[in-house]
């Protein structure tokens, strides 16, 4: 059974790069245009990696992924954070919250599908 990536950015051409890239590999994309709409969809599907913008309105990225980290129920659900914002600190904050793999845009989306494939396959 494919496995399900939800993919949360505010910018419609982002997410449709990235479903573009995923879909690709095979994957079955799920898409929200914040935090707050990807952590409902995240709590009543089941998601196997979360992609998600930094800023966002409503909900960052990081808030997000607190919420995610912080319920048992999907606190093992890997997460990727694609950010125009390449600061140290910021993505060291984002590690210790649980953030596995940093992407700055823009992405390739070769190496995007590369980094999934190496988590999930």
């Amino acid at each position: 059974m494919a496995k399900t990536i939800l993919i949360v950015d505010d910018a419609i051409t982002v997410r449709n790069l990235a479903k573009y890239a995923l879909s690709r590999g095979g994957y079955n994309i799920l898409e929200a245009e914040d935090g707050s709409v990807g952590l409902a969809v995240t709590r009543s599907n089941n998601v196997d990696l979360i992609i998600s913008d930094l800023n966002m309105p409503k909900m960052n990225g990081l808030e997000l992924a607190k919420a995610i980290k912080s319920d048992p129920k999907t606190q093992n659900i890997p997460i990727f954070m694609l950010s125009t914002v390449a600061s140290q600190e910021v993505a060291q904050q984002g590690k210790e919250i649980g953030i596995m793999v940093w992407i700055v845009k823009p992405f390739v989306p070769d190496k995007l599908l590369a980094a999934v494939k190496r988590v999930l396959d």
